[in-house]
């Protein structure tokens, strides 16, 4: 198993680390098969989307904005409940079809990191599926 380190500088941020996540594959030997990227965070997420046109990530933000609001009355006592939200609508994982030890990812899509409750240092885990 592979960590990648992810620095977020902002309170939400989408982070392309789909390079990162190829030099793992690379390092890790792996050829054929699939490649699970993980978040162990709470308030973080992972997911796939275009990665050609930068304003896609602040769409994304955006939206979840208006889908989880700042100003309900959430229960949860450190503040960052829409960050927990979030994080859960994005998901932990996702898995990455590998093939002559290369991600085969679409076109015009990315891996990125989300960060929801920044600015922080996160960890990411990369490590090969099942073949």
């Amino acid at each position: 198993m592979g960590h990648l380190e992810v620095r977020t500088g902002s309170r939400q941020e989408l982070v392309n680390i789909t390079a990162q996540v190829q030099a793992e594959v690379e390092r890790l030997g792996l050829t054929d098969g699939f490649c699970l990227v993980y978040v162990p965070h709470t308030t973080a997420g992972v997911t796939i989307n275009e990665g050609a046109d930068p304003t896609v990530k602040s769409d994304i933000i955006m939206a979840l904005d208006r889908i989880v609001s700042d100003s309900w009355p959430y229960r949860h006592g450190e503040g960052n409940s829409p960050a927990h939200v979030k994080s859960s609508l994005m998901g932990p994982s996702v898995l990455i079809p590998v093939e002559g030890g290369r991600l085969t990812l679409g076109t015009w899509q990315a891996v990125f990191f989300c960060e929801f409750d920044g600015p922080r240092r996160r960890r990411v885990r990369v490590s090969p599926g099942i073949s």
